[in-house]
C-alpha cells in the first residue's frame, strides 16, 4: 500500500488529499472501485481518515483521504471555519477528482464516512448518484452535537447562548474585525476528565501524543455555529435508498442514539453493526475494535462496489 499527495478545487478552493493505492496497482489490468474518506470535525486527513484509508488500500480499493477546506492542508480563510455546506461540497469534488483517474472505475465509487463527515457523507450519498455504497462509522450529525450535546442530554441554553455569541461576533466582523474563534476541547486533562469519558476520550485523541497533530482544529470560528445550527445531517437519508448503507457504532459510545437515529431515517437497503466494547474514539484507532470494523467495510463494499 503507497499514497501519494494530490490536490483537487472545491468552491474555487485547493483541497489536500492523500491518494492510497493497493499493492500491484502499477500493474493494473483493469480500473479499480475506489472509497472517498472525510475526517472527523477536528481531524485531519493523517489522524482516523488516513488510518481507514490506508488499511482499505490494503483491502484491494484506491481510497482518497482529504482536508476540508479551510483546515488541515487546504486552503480557506478563516482558518477552521465549519461549514456544513462547504463539507459536502468537498465531499462530491473528491468524488469527481476520482471520476477524472484512469486507474479508478467511476461507475464503482463508494464513501466512507468517519464521525462527523459520516453525518455530512449521508446528506453526500442521498444527493449524488455517483456514489454507490456508503458506510458510516460512530456517525454524528454536526447540528445534534452542538444543539443537544455528544450524549443527547445537553441544557437547550447551551446552544442558545452560542447562538447569542455568534451573533455577537458576526455584527464585529461587519464592523472590521477579525472572525472570532472559541476553544473546542478543554485546555488540561483534569478539565477533560471532569466532563465525562465522551468529552475526555475526544481530549486525549485530539491533545495527546494518542493522535495530536498540528494541523488538526482546537477552535472553530464563532460564524461557524449559526450555519451548523441549520443543517440537519440526517434529514434525507431516505433518498440514499436503493443504494446501500452501512452503520457501524460501539456499543459503549456516548453518541449511539445518533447512529441508531439516522439508521431509522434511512431506508433500505441498509445495515446496522455494534462492535461490542468500542466507545466512539475507539473506533478511530484502537486495533481491536478498527480491525472489526475494517473487516466489515471490507465485506460491505466488496459486495456492492464489485
Amino acid at each position: 500500500m503507497t499514497f501519494k499527495k494530490v490536490h483537487f478545487q472545491s468552491n474555487g478552493l485547493r483541497i489536500a488529499g492523500n491518494l492510497y493505492y493497493p499493492r500491484g496497482t502499477v500493474t493494473l489490468k483493469k480500473p479499480l472501485p475506489a472509497i472517498v474518506l472525510g475526517h472527523p470535525a477536528a481531524g485531519v486527513k493523517e489522524q482516523a481518515a488516513g488510518l481507514y484509508a490506508g488499511r482499505m488500500a490494503e483491502k484491494g480499493f484506491i481510497t482518497l483521504a482529504f482536508d476540508a477546506a479551510y483546515q488541515g492542508e487546504s486552503e480557506g480563510l478563516p482558518r477552521n471555519l465549519e461549514d456544513p455546506a462547504q463539507r459536502v461540497e468537498d465531499a462530491k469534488c473528491a468524488v469527481s477528482f476520482l471520476t477524472t483517474l484512469k486507474e479508478v472505475d467511476s461507475t464503482r465509487i463508494g464513501l466512507l464516512g468517519i464521525c462527523a463527515f459520516g453525518g455530512y457523507g449521508l446528506t453526500t450519498a442521498a444527493t449524488d448518484h455517483r456514489i454507490k455504497a456508503i458506510g458510516v462509522v460512530s456517525i454524528t450529525d454536526i447540528a445534534r452535537q452542538f444543539i443537544r450535546g455528544g450524549d443527547g442530554k445537553q441544557d437547550p441554553a447551551v446552544i442558545q447562548g452560542m447562538l447569542d455569541a455568534a451573533a455577537a461576533d458576526r455584527t464585529k466582523e461587519a464592523k472590521g474585525s477579525e472572525p472570532g474563534v472559541f476553544p473546542i476541547f478543554p485546555e488540561n486533562e483534569e478539565q477533560a476528565k471532569a466532563m465525562g469519558l465522551h468529552v475526555f476520550e475526544g481530549w486525549e485523541y485530539y491533545c495527546t501524543h494518542r493522535a495530536q497533530d498540528p494541523r488538526s482544529a482546537k477552535f472553530f470560528t464563532w460564524n461557524s455555529i449559526d450555519r451548523i445550527a441549520a443543517f440537519d445531517a440526517f434529514r434525507i437519508a431516505d433518498m440514499i435508498s436503493p443504494r446501500p448503507l452501512l452503520v457501524i457504532a460501539g456499543t459503549e459510545a456516548a453518541t449511539l442514539w445518533m447512529g441508531k437515529e439516522a439508521f431509522k431515517m434511512a431506508r433500505e437497503p441498509k445495515e446496522m453493526v455494534l462492535i461490542k466494547g468500542a466507545t466512539h474514539v475507539a473506533l478511530y484507532d484502537k486495533e481491536e475494535y478498527v480491525s472489526q470494523a475494517i473487516d466489515k467495510f471490507d465485506a460491505f463494499f466488496k459486495s456492492n462496489l464489485g
